[in-house]
């Protein structure tokens, strides 16, 4: 994948998967997207909690995947992002697209309407880390499953800002450690 199509993919994401939270929420349940955006909530201590959360279980991620199990993985995930050959500014600009678009779609969006449990488990599977036909991509996806759960049943204490910063650092972390294995 070029780079080009890697940027267009990570706007994508940060611009247009929020759309359908935002119209969605407003004309079923007449909020505005200053009020999803929660930016009331937003303050230095949940953003601080965020990106903790999110780096120490990225550490916690990365030392599992260590597991011989998952040494004959037919595609490994740090092999796909070792191949886009990440910048720093590439695995930034990725991470925050990601946090905030998904966490937009996401959290407050499908888990408005589904609760944490399906939210989490949905976005798990759509990422391709709960596949039956791949037991070891799978318990990857056990891996993820805590942190997503995590994430989801603290938007109501923490708020929004808390979940895209605890996402975003988690992806910063594994893209940085990942783009950088074998050099």
């Amino acid at each position: 994948m070029n780079k080009k199509t890697l940027y267009l993919l990570g706007l994508v994401t940060l611009v247009l998967f929020p759309v359908p939270t935002f119209v969605g929420l407003y004309w079923l349940e007449d909020l505005d997207p200053i009020t999803i955006l929660e930016f009331d909530r937003m303050s230095f201590k949940t953003i601080g909690l965020g990106l903790l959360l999110g780096v120490s279980y990225a550490i916690v991620a990365l030392g599992l995947m260590q597991a011989k199990v998952f040494q004959n993985m037919p595609t490994r995930v740090e092999q796909l992002v070792r191949n886009m050959r990440l910048t720093i500014v590439d695995c930034i600009f990725l991470s925050l697209c990601a946090g905030v678009g998904e966490e937009l779609l996401f959290r407050s969006g499908v888990q408005f309407y589904l609760g944490p449990w399906i939210t989490s488990i949905f976005f798990v599977a759509i990422h391709g880390y709960l596949n039956p036909m791949n037991w070891r991509m799978s318990l990857y996806g056990i891996i993820v499953l805590p942190f997503i759960l995590l994430i989801s049943f603290a938007l109501p204490v923490w708020g929004l800002w808390f979940c895209i910063t605890a996402h975003f650092s988690y992806d910063l972390v594994l893209f940085l450690v990942m783009s950088r294995e074998d050099d």
